[in-house]
């Protein structure tokens, strides 16, 4: 069986097609994390998993909550919104709602130009650190970079960046372990 990510990256890209065409990608954007928020709880895709409802009750139900949580584009008066939940709802694709959320996020910021990043560190970085580390990066990637910060002391010294595909580990920890796989062999 295909994970949740296979399954969500063809109604991402349709969805962010429609909303780059349209110029409305932020819109888009706003409402879809609201749905990938409200639909990474199971109880309620427990709830809308229930045998006695049929599409078109899950369908006012969403648009409902949507709109009540300010979910735009998912709330019921937006054409395209309404059809993609019903596509949604008809291949029982709902479940992966927080995946094309996370999926239309990387293509969003691919056309604007921007890459996040993530940080972790063993210790707290100030200001300048935090501003010579995207400096870096904008200059590797050549593009705007958003960087978030994370503590983990289990890295004892050192930071791991994971910024799109990229993972650069330059921690202590990492270079603790090659050298005791070194030592082993």
């Amino acid at each position: 069986m295909a994970d949740n990510n296979t399954l969500a990256r063809p109604y991402a890209q349709a969805v962010f097609e429609i909303a780059n065409v349209e110029g409305d990608l932020s819109q888009w954007s706003e409402s879809l994390l609201i749905a990938g928020q409200l639909l990474s709880d199971s109880k309620l895709i427990g709830y809308l998993d229930n045998p006695e409802f049929n599409n078109d009750q899950r369908l006012e139900f969403l648009t409902g909550l949507f709109k009540k949580a300010g979910a735009k584009y998912l709330a019921g008066s937006n054409k395209k919104g309404t059809s993609f939940l019903k596509l949604l709802l008809e291949n029982s694709r709902v479940a992966v709602m927080p995946e094309i959320s996370e999926i239309y996020e990387k293509y969003k910021a691919k056309v604007e130009n921007k890459i996040d990043a993530v940080v972790t560190s063993a210790t707290t970085l100030n200001k300048n650190q935090i501003d010579e580390i995207a400096k870096a990066l904008q200059k590797r990637f050549g593009c705007d970079v958003n960087v978030e910060t994370k503590l983990d002391k289990n890295l004892i010294g050192g930071a791991v960046i994971c910024a799109g595909d990229v993972v650069i580990d330059g921690s202590l920890r990492a270079k603790l372990d090659s050298l005791a796989n070194v030592l082993i062999k």
